[in-house]
């Protein structure tokens, strides 16, 4: 398992003269925006910004994430939902544009795709539990649905995901 972490998204710092007292941070484009009042010294800037920064990734938490954090993540999910179930490999990819997520029975290895990096983490969640339902029933049958269903929010992260892919695929048109 890579422990690798993914870069940190780009930070674009934007200091303003008509702020007065407060800052904020928003995601824009793919990186993180942090608006401050332009009279902050470069000490108090640099403090504010790193505060900032971290809150922002904390709403989307699956940004900064390693493969050993996927790991961990998953193996959480599979205590829980299916006996305890472990992959011999987990980890993010930047191939799959067409899948959320893959699992090879035969190896034991689960891929999932870096596009799931920017949904809350319920989404991804439900993804994980359906790819290790795949190391205890590697087709879509029944007994897959039952297992992969366990996580009660499936449903509505199939929802979530087809609007997503929908919103993917309007944006690139």
């Amino acid at each position: 398992m890579s422990d690798r972490r993914p870069p940190r998204p780009p930070v674009e710092v934007r200091a303003s003269p008509r702020r007065r007292k407060t800052a904020s941070g928003f995601w824009q484009d793919g990186r993180v925006v942090i608006l401050v009042p332009a009279r902050l010294s470069k000490a108090e800037r640099g403090e504010l910004v790193e505060g900032l920064v971290e809150r922002v990734l904390a709403q989307r938490p699956n940004v900064s994430t390693s493969d050993r954090d996927l790991e961990r993540r998953a193996a959480a999910l599979a205590d829980e939902y299916l006996g305890g179930v472990r992959p011999g490999s987990i980890r993010w990819v930047g191939n799959q544009q067409h899948r959320w997520g893959s699992c090879t029975s035969r190896t034991r290895e689960i891929r999932i795709s870096e596009r799931l990096r920017f949904v809350p983490g319920w989404v991804l969640d439900a993804v994980l539990v359906h790819e290790l339902a795949h190391l205890i029933e590697p087709t879509h049958s029944a007994r897959f649905r039952r297992l992969a269903n366990r996580y009660s929010r499936t449903d509505e992260a199939d929802t979530f995901l087809a609007g997503y892919t929908l919103g993917q695929e309007t944006a690139t048109a």
